[in-house]
C-alpha cells in the first residue's frame, strides 16, 4: 500500500466507530483530503525550475458538519497537512512552508456541503520562492459523496439539463452568462470589465457549482457586499444582488 493510501486510511481510522457514526450522513474526511489535493494540483505556480504550490488551505464547513467535528478537530487537521505533504513529495511540487489547513464555518453551505479556499502564503523571515498571494484565493464549493457515489450534472447521467437563461445586470447593461465562471473586474482580461475605479483589477468571480450559482471575493481591495454586508463568498438565487466598489449587479436565473 503506498503511502497515501496509508494515510488516507488513517484518516478513515480516525472516524472509526464512535466517530464514524457522526459522518455517515455528513462530510467525510478522505473526501475533504482528496478534495484539498485536486485544489493543490489545480493551483500550480510555474517557477524557473520549480513548480510551486498554495501552502494555506481554509475548508469551510455548514455548522451542521461543523459540529460533528468537536474535539477532534486538530487530529483530523493534522492528518490532513500530513496527507497533502506527502502529496506534494509524490508530484514534486515545491512549498513555501509545510501545508496548513484550517478550519472555518460558513451557514450558507448546506449539509454534505464544503468549500475549500488556497493561500501561497510567504513564511517568516522570508526565502526564495514566487510572490506570495497574502489574500485569500477563489473558493471552490464541493458537495460531499453520499455514501460511496458522488453527486454528477444532468449531463454526465445522459439526461436534458433544465432550459434556463443566467444574467447579470449592471450599470444598464446585461450579461448572459454562457460558462460556468465569470471574472469581474476592471481588467481587460475580464468576461465583465467594469470601469469602476473601486473595483480591482480581478475583483469578483461568478461560479456555477452543480445547480447553485456563488458569488466569489478574490482577495479585492474593496471586497463584495451582498445585503449591505461584507462577504467572501455567497449563495445567489434569482434577483439577488450584489456590490463590487460602487457597482450594483443583479443576478437573474430564469427558465428559458
Amino acid at each position: 500500500m503506498s503511502v497515501l493510501r496509508n494515510i488516507e486510511a488513517k484518516i478513515e481510522g480516525l472516524f472509526e466507530g464512535v466517530f464514524g457514526r457522526a459522518f455517515r450522513t455528513h462530510v467525510q474526511p478522505v473526501e475533504l483530503a482528496r478534495k484539498l489535493a485536486k485544489e493543490m494540483d489545480e493551483h500550480k505556480t510555474v517557477s524557473v525550475s520549480r513548480v510551486y504550490v498554495p501552502n494555506e488551505y481554509t475548508v469551510y464547513l455548514g455548522s451542521g458538519d461543523r459540529e460533528q467535528f468537536e474535539g477532534y478537530e486538530s487530529s483530523l487537521l493534522g492528518e490532513l497537512e500530513e496527507y497533502l505533504a506527502e502529496h506534494a513529495r509524490r508530484e514534486k511540487y515545491a512549498l513555501l512552508s509545510r501545508p496548513k489547513v484550517l478550519l472555518e464555518t460558513d451557514d450558507d453551505l448546506g449539509m454534505g456541503e464544503f468549500g475549500i479556499a488556497t493561500r501561497m502564503v510567504q513564511p517568516r523571515g522570508g526565502r526564495e520562492g514566487p510572490p506570495s498571494d497574502e489574500g485569500p484565493g477563489a473558493t471552490m464549493v464541493y458537495k460531499a459523496k453520499p455514501q460511496s457515489t458522488e453527486a454528477v450534472s444532468a449531463e454526465e447521467l445522459g439526461m436534458e439539463p433544465e432550459a434556463e437563461v443566467v444574467s447579470l445586470s449592471y450599470e444598464g447593461k446585461e450579461h448572459r452568462v454562457e460558462g460556468r465562471r465569470v471574472l469581474i473586474g476592471r481588467s481587460k482580461e475580464c468576461d465583465i470589465q467594469l470601469t469602476d475605479p473601486n473595483v480591482s483589477r480581478r475583483h469578483a468571480e461568478l461560479r456555477q457549482e452543480g445547480t447553485t450559482y456563488w458569488i466569489v471575493d478574490l482577495g479585492s481591495t474593496n471586497g463584495v457586499e451582498v445585503d449591505g454586508r461584507r462577504t467572501k463568498r455567497a449563495k445567489l438565487a434569482d434577483g439577488d444582488s450584489f456590490t463590487l466598489g460602487s457597482t450594483e449587479i443583479v443576478f437573474n436565473r430564469r427558465a428559458a
